[in-house]
């Protein structure tokens, strides 16, 4: 296996990684950000106020986007697998 070869398989793999968390990561940021306005504007500053929401953001972000993550992955693994007599030596 050649170092190209490496390098482009690592690409493959982050990509895939960042592809994979940013519409979760981008909900629960955006939801973060509408609670902490909230509560600045209300002078509530309650802890656990922010994680909750959040926390109802992601699994509704899971519902939405989890058959693209699933397919995402899969695809990956299978462009792994049906490649994989090139990474060994």
């Amino acid at each position: 296996m050649s170092n190209v070869d490496m390098l482009k398989l690592a690409q493959d793999a982050i990509r895939t990684v960042l592809f994979v968390a940013a519409p979760i990561l981008g909900i629960s940021l955006t939801v973060g950000l509408v609670v902490s306005i909230i509560q600045a504007v209300t002078q509530i500053q309650e802890a656990t106020l922010a994680f909750v929401p959040k926390i109802v953001a992601v699994f509704v972000s899971l519902l939405l986007f989890g058959p693209w993550i699933i397919k995402l992955l899969l695809q990956f693994a299978s462009e792994l697998l049906s490649n994989i007599n090139l990474y060994i030596y």
